[in-house]
């Protein structure tokens, strides 16, 4: 490795991270359940292991090889991360329907995909979808709120700061 290889990859790995650490920051002051560090992780992984699938030196050269193999690294992170992501919403109440964590779960997902993301220097599209991701966990909840007073639904309003729904549509345990 070159030391402008070496350069590249700590960007890459560095930007997925604090990705993963902004998007912590936000679930920490929600006090939810996958915060800065657990979302840092999730980015950095996914970052390593779709470079290390797309710099693999094995290929030599075939591009059909490099994009199976790359197109494979991409589906198990995303595939392994759901089971994460599922461990983030929880279900309370034996005939309550009512489930907490499905924002966090997303959360975990999105830095997945932006950690894949920085691991193939797709910067403008880093940007972008962090922008997107602070506009919906920020500014998209008073919104919401608004909405659902507005037309009537608050038995189905999500209870302030607790990430919950009721009427979620699953059944009773």
């Amino acid at each position: 490795m070159t030391s402008t290889d070496l350069i590249d990859a700590i960007i890459r790995l560095g930007l997925a991270s604090l990705c993963g650490l902004l998007i912590g920051i936000n679930r920490d002051t929600k006090a939810k359940t996958a915060g800065m560090r657990t979302l840092a992780l999730v980015a950095l992984g996914a970052a390593l292991v779709t470079m290390a699938a797309a710099t693999h030196p094995d290929f030599g050269g075939h591009a059909d090889a490099e994009s199976r193999v790359l197109q494979g690294a991409i589906q198990g992170v995303l595939a392994g991360i759901g089971f994460i992501g599922a461990g983030a919403i929880l279900r309370h109440g034996r005939h309550e329907e009512i489930v907490h964590g499905v924002t966090t779960a997303a959360t975990v997902w999105m830095a997945a995909a932006l950690g894949i993301s920085c691991g193939l220097a797709r910067w403008p599209l880093v940007l972008v979808a962090l922008g997107f991701v602070f506009i919906i966990l920020i500014v998209a909840k008073p919104i919401e709120r608004w909405i659902l007073s507005r037309f009537g639904l608050e038995e189905k309003q999500k209870a302030p700061d607790s990430g919950t729904a009721t009427g979620s549509g699953l059944p009773p345990h």
